[in-house]
C-alpha cells in the first residue's frame, strides 16, 4: 500500500494513536473482569463507571477543540491528553482497589477528550488538494490497528500467566510509553493567520456553514442507533456460545477495519465524502438486519467484515468531511460538536439498546438500529458532491 500525500507530521500522530490503542485495548476485555472477578465488583459498578468516564469524555472533546481554536495551538492538547491517558493506566496493576480503577477510567478518559478535536483538527490542517479522506483514513487505520494487537496482546499474556490481571495493567504502559515519545515530536502546524474569536458554541453556532449543520445533525441521529459494539459481541457470543470466538471476531472486525480505512479515505477524496460515508451507512444497516435474522457462526464472520469495512467507511471520513467545510481557524470548535454530540447520542443510544433489548429481545434493537441506518444513509447519498469538496462550502 503507497501512502502518497501522507506528511510526515500525519504519521507521527497515527504512531501515537498506534501505540495508544495498543494499550487501551488491552485492558479494555480486561477491565470488566477485573472489577468483577478479582475486585469483586456488581455489573451496576462497571456501568456507573464506564458511564461517568464517558460523560467526562464527551464534555471534554467539545470544550478542548473550542480552547484549542482560541489558543491557535494543538500540539500542547495532544501531549496532555495522550500524557495523562498513559499515565493512568498502569494504576490499578499497583493499587488493585475499585477506587483506583474509577481514578484511572476516568483520567484515561479525560485524556481522550483533551486531545481528540484538537488532534482531529490538525489532521484536517495537513489536507492539500482535496486529501482530508486519506489523512483521516490513514490515521484511522493506524488507530485500528492497535485496536487489534491490544485483544491479542492481552489474551497471550493470560495465557503465559493465567489469572494475572494487573501484569496486564503493567504491561499496557510499555505501548504508552512509545506514545508519549512520539507527542513531543507532534509540531503545530501554521496555516492561517485568523484565530476563532467567537468565545462560545453558541457564537461558532450561527457563524458555521449550513452544510456543516445538516451533516451534524444527520450524523447525531444516526449516533443514537449506533450503539455501543459490546452488543454485537454479546449477539456474538449468544450465536456462537463461546466467549473466544466473540472476542476474536471482534479482533477480526478491526483487522478489516485498519486495512480498509485508507483505501477508502482515497476513494472518499475522489469520488465525494458522501458517497462514501453514506454507502458506508448502507453496510452498517444492512450487518445489523444480518445480526436481527440470522443465526449461523459463518455469518458472524461475515458481519464482522462488514462491520469493519463500515467502520473504514465512516469513522475517519466523518471528519475529513467536517474539515472540508470548514477552516482552519474553527476546525477544533466544528470537530469538537461533532464529536461531543455523537458521544452523547452513542450512550443514550447504548442505555436504549440495552432496555429494548430486555424488554423485548435482541431482534428490536437491532431491527431499529437497520431502519434509521438505512433512511440517514440515503439521505447522505442523494447530497450533492459539492459537500465532500473543500473549497465549496461558503465558510
Amino acid at each position: 500500500m503507497k501512502l502518497k500525500n501522507i506528511p510526515r507530521q500525519v504519521v507521527i500522530l497515527g504512531l501515537v494513536s498506534l501505540f495508544t490503542d495498543i494499550a487501551s485495548e488491552m485492558l479494555y476485555p480486561v477491565t470488566p473482569i477485573f472489577l468483577t472477578a478479582v475486585l469483586g465488583s456488581s455489573m451496576a459498578v462497571v456501568g456507573i463507571i464506564e458511564g461517568i468516564a464517558e460523560v467526562t469524555a464527551g464534555l471534554l472533546k467539545g470544550y478542548a477543540g473550542n480552547l484549542s481554536d482560541k489558543i491557535g495551538k494543538r500540539s500542547i492538547f495532544i501531549v496532555i491528553g495522550y500524557g495523562l491517558s498513559a499515565l493512568a493506566k498502569p494504576l490499578p496493576g499497583i493499587f488493585p482497589n475499585i477506587s483506583t480503577v474509577v481514578f484511572s477510567r476516568t483520567t484515561d478518559r479525560v485524556g481522550k477528550g483533551i486531545r481528540t478535536a484538537p488532534r482531529d483538527a490538525l489532521l484536517g490542517s495537513y489536507s492539500e488538494d482535496n486529501t482530508s479522506g486519506a489523512i483521516f483514513g490513514f490515521h484511522r487505520g493506524m488507530d485500528t490497528l492497535g485496536a487489534a494487537i491490544g485483544p491479542l496482546a492481552a489474551i497471550l499474556l493470560l495465557y503465559l500467566y493465567p489469572g494475572n490481571f494487573q501484569l496486564i495493567f503493567l504491561a499496557a504502559f510499555i505501548p504508552s510509553a512509545f506514545a508519549i515519545y512520539f507527542t513531543f515530536l507532534v509540531k503545530d502546524r501554521k496555516v492561517s493567520s485568523k484565530r476563532n474569536k467567537k468565545g462560545t458554541y453558541s457564537e461558532f453556532w450561527r457563524s458555521a456553514p449550513k452544510q456543516y449543520k445538516s451533516l451534524l445533525l444527520l450524523i447525531t441521529i444516526f449516533s443514537f442507533v449506533n450503539s455501543s459494539d459490546v452488543f454485537l459481541i454479546l449477539k456474538s457470543k449468544f450465536i456462537t456460545q463461546s466467549n473466544i470466538l466473540a472476542i476474536f471476531g471482534y479482533v477480526f472486525y478491526n483487522i478489516i477495519y485498519a486495512g480498509a480505512s485508507y483505501p477508502f479515505g482515497k476513494l472518499s477524496d475522489k469520488f465525494g465524502k458522501n458517497i462514501i460515508y453514506g454507502s458506508g451507512l448502507l453496510v452498517f444497516s444492512l450487518v445489523y438486519f444480518g445480526f436481527a435474522l440470522l443465526a449461523g457462526t459463518i455469518f458472524i464472520w461475515l458481519l464482522f467484515a462488514l462491520y469493519g469495512l463500515y467502520s473504514a467507511a465512516t469513522e475517519g471520513i466523518s471528519k475529513a468531511w467536517v474539515s472540508d467545510l470548514v477552516p482552519d481557524e474553527s476546525r477544533g470548535s466544528a470537530i469538537g460538536l461533532l464529536t461531543m454530540l455523537s458521544s452523547f447520542a452513542i450512550m443514550l443510544g447504548s442505555f436504549t439498546a440495552g432496555f429494548l433489548w430486555d424488554a423485548f429481545g435482541s431482534i428490536v434493537p437491532f431491527l431499529l438500529s437497520a431502519v434509521v441506518s438505512l433512511i440517514v444513509g440515503v439521505i447522505i447519498l442523494v447530497i450533492k458532491k459539492s459537500w465532500a469538496r473543500p473549497g465549496e462550502a461558503p465558510v
